[in-house]
């Protein structure tokens, strides 16, 4: 393992890389905020929408929703647009993070219908905000245990209702009012846990649209995204969202589903925990992300310290100021080699961090070490480098720190196995397999013991299944499909008889 002081960014590491020029990189149209000193920020092709994300965004927790009493929110926001970061991620669960960004953008001439509005400066940013409502419109039944449907302060309207009140919270008057021209980039359906929430968020979708009565929130948001009125909730066909996704700390299996049923073009990204101790548990890695890369999704990595569990916060979840984390890093767990392992992940673009405090000197400062930490190429790191990282992790609640993501942890053995006789044909077919700690390879097919073919694993971005024609088979037959895994350990289905 490389020595620990590697990791630690000291005083002459540092000006020696603020001297350097970061490869690939190019400032933003930053105006008077122009620094000099940092380097350009790192950025990267953002799936398939069509903007270049910087590899650090700003997440909207820590001291912008938990503020301590020290500490003023909108400076930390202020610094992030003046090295350059890009990506701005908030949530109507955030208590005044929303308030905070407003607050932030009067001060940067980003408010439309303000004299000075700068609208080449509010492009050049991407700005995306969350809502935990399941339901599009009021009529949200009550709330069951596996269909959550949460917000702040009581507005009404579903999901509808989140997306006027994140305008009206960062651009208008706080109370339900924006100025025409508002925008948000992109909404999440956010932290998704139950096949049940799916249901509900593709209703109206998937099953008839029914205005007047219940529908999910996608249908709702999908019409201010393309300025139409399917719902008859957008009457005066606004268009207020660029882009609609969806974000998950707990179950690969659900973020999974979200991707495999959107044959309605709805989804531009994800955003997914993913951090040096995801492969302890149900990973994201080998599950998720890679069925969002191969849909060509924007991922957006999160809970990259672990919700500060890595530090000084119990393994829970956060709640008042005293959880928010102000140290950078400790020396048996830097912060560094934690940003590069989210960055190094196949498929992730940028990673949102949440920052408890800003300081004027560089060592101490959150979002300038987190800057430096973020300047990686998705190729930095070695497979071995990568598993070198994930031994940190350990040092942190002796790896113990995901609370937030389901804990199994075992390869599965391929999923929805099925055989159907077709004239003198037998058809095996099944869904994908669920990874452990390695990522999946192939598939073998046998019948009555003997291998009869193989199939490479490959992510699946629609409900179609894996195939497998037996020109041979016939009554009696027994079959079985296994899952294998990179290290070779196997996972069978049950078998079937013709």
């Amino acid at each position: 393992m490389k020595n620990k002081k590697t990791y630690q960014l000291n005083r002459r590491n540092f000006l020696k890389i603020s001297a350097a020029t970061t490869a690939g990189a190019s400032f933003l149209p930053l105006n008077n905020f122009a620094n000099g000193k940092l380097p350009a920020p790192m950025k990267r092709k953002f799936g398939k929408i069509d903007f270049d994300v910087t590899t650090l965004g700003l997440g909207g927790q820590a001291s912008l929703q938990w503020t301590p009493g020290d500490i003023d929110p909108v400076p930390i926001i202020l610094k992030a647009f003046k090295i350059g970061v890009n990506y701005f991620d908030t949530s109507n669960l955030y208590g005044p993070s929303q308030t905070n960004f407003g607050k932030a953008f009067r001060k940067l001439n980003l408010i439309p219908d303000e004299d000075g509005y700068d609208e080449k400066f509010r492009k050049s940013i991407f700005l995306t905000t969350k809502t935990h409502i399941r339901y599009g419109n009021d009529q949200v039944p009550e709330n069951t245990e596996k269909v959550r449907n949460w917000t702040n302060g009581d507005h009404g309207q579903g999901a509808i209702g989140d997306l006027k009140r994140s305008l009206s919270q960062m651009f208008g008057d706080g109370k339900g009012n924006y100025p025409e021209g508002s925008y948000v980039d992109m909404i999440m359906a956010h932290n998704l846990n139950f096949m049940e929430e799916v249901d509900v968020l593709f209703k109206g979708l998937e099953t008839p649209l029914d205005p007047d009565g219940e529908f999910g929130a996608l249908v709702a948001l999908k019409d201010y995204r393309d300025g139409t009125n399917v719902t008859g909730l957008n009457p005066k066909k606004e268009k207020l969202i660029k882009h609609i996704g969806f974000s998950g700390h707990f179950s690969a299996p659900v973020m999974i589903e979200m991707i495999q049923r959107d044959r309605f073009d709805i989804f531009d990204a994800m955003l997914v925990a993913i951090n040096v101790n995801d492969r302890k548990m149900f990973n994201m890695q080998y599950n998720a992300i890679p069925v969002a890369q191969a849909k060509n999704l924007g991922i957006i990595a999160m809970k990259v310290f672990a919700d500060g569990a890595m530090y000084d916060k119990e393994a829970r979840w956060s709640g008042t100021p005293a959880d928010v984390v102000r140290r950078v890093g400790t020396p048996s767990v830097p912060s560094r080699p934690l940003v590069e392992y989210a960055l190094t992940t196949p498929g992730i673009h940028t990673a949102i961090i949440g920052i408890g405090k800003i300081d004027d000197d560089p060592m101490e400062c959150q979002l300038t070490q987190n800057f430096y930490a973020a300047q990686v190429a998705p190729d930095a790191l070695s497979e071995k480098e990568r598993r070198e990282h994930e031994k940190i992790g350990n040092n942190a609640k002796d790896g113990k720190t995901n609370y937030f993501q389901r804990k199994e942890n075992e390869l599965t053995a391929p999923n929805d196995v099925q055989i159907k006789k077709d004239a003198d044909n037998i058809e095996i077919s099944w869904r994908m397999a669920y990874a452990g700690d390695e990522p999946l390879s192939h598939y073998e097919v046998f019948k009555n013991n003997k291998l009869i073919g193989k199939s490479k694993h490959h992510p699946i971005i629609t409900k179609a299944k894996n195939r497998h024609i037996d020109t041979w088979g016939k009554a009696g037959d027994q079959y079985q499909v296994i899952a294998i895994d990179k290290i070779g350990r196997k996972a069978p289905s049950e078998i079937l008889k013709v």
